[in-house]
């Protein structure tokens, strides 16, 4: 039996593609964090245009020999987008291979909507997100039971605004789990912000090139992350986790209590 599943396995590894692009998060660097799928998908397809100052190049060791492999750093959506529609249009398949999840931050929304004015199919295959692997690899669970119950996901403004309601001193003001993408170059007015709320012993986690060679992770309090970030010379590609659950935290979840019951466990 063991024998049939792997031919299956292997028979469908070697189907061709239907022509088509598909947008796949590679994770937040680390290649065995990549989805089956996608995985799957870089075997088969015949292009992969991805993002190379974000992605690492090991991930494209699971391509074919004979894909073609186009950097995207340096070329603008009006070169990225045509390129796929003739990709796909010659009887292609594409992946655009975008780092960590393409539901976050990824600027796949106007690549969508290009794709379906010119008719050409596409689908979207989610990747793990770096403040997942953060929290795996700080082993902590971001959502503690009488502590924290809510993970926000933001970013400061800079060059992209953001809008007015949701402004991060806003946001601070909720004292939830936040992971904070996309301001390490504002470091210092994230730090005030947050200091409206957040005591200033609030743990910090400092998260740069999570799941790459040179991972490096650091914890401090609060109203010490510009300084350290500082320190370490970190402008890009860096994560803050800003979170009570990264302290002392000896709560339990109810859903593995034995007063708790519930329809697998009744009384």
């Amino acid at each position: 039996m063991r024998e049939n599943t792997s031919i299956l396995c292997e028979e469908k590894s070697t189907l061709k593609l239907k022509p088509a692009v598909y947008i796949v998060g590679a994770g937040p660097g680390d290649p065995d964090l990549l989805t089956i799928k996608a995985k799957k998908l870089l075997e088969q397809t015949d292009v992969v245009l991805f993002a190379d100052s974000l992605v690492p190049q090991e991930i494209l060791e699971f391509c074919r020999e004979d894909a073609q492999i186009i950097r995207t750093s340096s070329k603008t959506l009006e070169e990225i987008v045509p390129m796929m529609v003739d990709i796909v249009r010659n009887n292609k398949s594409v992946v655009r291979l975008h780092s960590g999840d393409p539901s976050l931050y990824s600027a796949i929304h106007e690549q969508m909507q290009q794709l379906a004015q010119a008719k050409i199919p596409f689908e979207v295959i989610p990747g793990i997100s770096a403040f997942q692997a953060a929290a795996a690899k700080l082993n902590v669970e971001l959502t503690v039971p009488g502590l924290v119950q809510t993970i926000i996901l933001t970013r400061i403004s800079g060059r992209t605004q953001v809008p007015p309601k949701e402004e991060l001193a806003s946001l601070a003001a909720h004292q939830a789990s936040l992971c904070l993408y996309l301001s390490a170059r504002h470091v210092e007015d994230s730090q005030a912000k947050l200091l409206e709320h957040y005591p200033p012993e609030t743990p910090v986690a400092i998260c740069f090139r999570v799941g790459w060679h040179d991972e490096k992770i650091i914890v401090v309090p609060l109203n010490e992350i510009a300084e350290s970030t500082h320190k370490e010379k970190l402008i890009r590609t860096t994560l803050y986790i800003i979170s009570p659950a990264l302290g002392e935290a000896t709560a339990r979840s109810r859903l593995y209590h034995p007063e708790h019951s519930h329809l697998f466990r009744p009384k």
